[in-house]
């Protein structure tokens, strides 16, 4: 099996070579061998890229993508891994997805303000006459005098 230059590495995947270094450098794929000083990988190496770039088209961080290599028993298959993984992954979807709509629905209620100034606007908000949830503001905290740090 011939040995892979990391340039063509990269054409074939689709990715910088600096990204495969990178990666090698995180653990998320297995330093190359060295042939007279350049990186030289197997064909296999496609086949770890390729997961990688799934994962990552799939919103995988790569601390995760690090998990669905390393973070299960060797035996797990790649099924489990993947269900595993994808299950945290679209809870962590569902609440950015809540988080949108909120945002969503503050922007479309704030295009209707018809406050004169941004300070009128600002007291609307804390009196919440403006519509939407009031403000949470921080509570007071009593300050020290200064030099009395005790």
């Amino acid at each position: 099996m011939p040995l892979l230059a990391i340039s063509a590495v990269a054409r074939q995947v689709g990715l910088r070579p600096s990204a495969i270094r990178y990666y090698e450098q995180i653990g998320i794929l297995v330093p190359a061998q060295r042939i007279g000083g350049q990186r030289r990988y197997d064909e296999t190496v496609l086949y770890r890229l390729a997961v990688i770039q799934r994962a990552r088209q799939a919103g995988f961080t790569l601390d995760e993508i690090r998990q669905l290599f390393y973070g299960f028993r060797n035996d797990a298959p790649p099924s489990e891994r993947w269900k595993k993984l994808s299950q945290r992954k679209l809870v962590e979807l569902d609440q950015l997805m809540e988080g949108i709509k909120s945002m969503q629905s503050l922007l479309q209620r704030s295009g209707k303000c018809r406050c004169a100034s941004l300070d009128e606007c600002g007291k609307g908000l804390l009196r919440n006459a403006c519509g939407g949830p009031p403000l949470a503001l921080a509570p007071k905290t009593k300050r020290r005098p200064p030099g009395n740090r005790y």
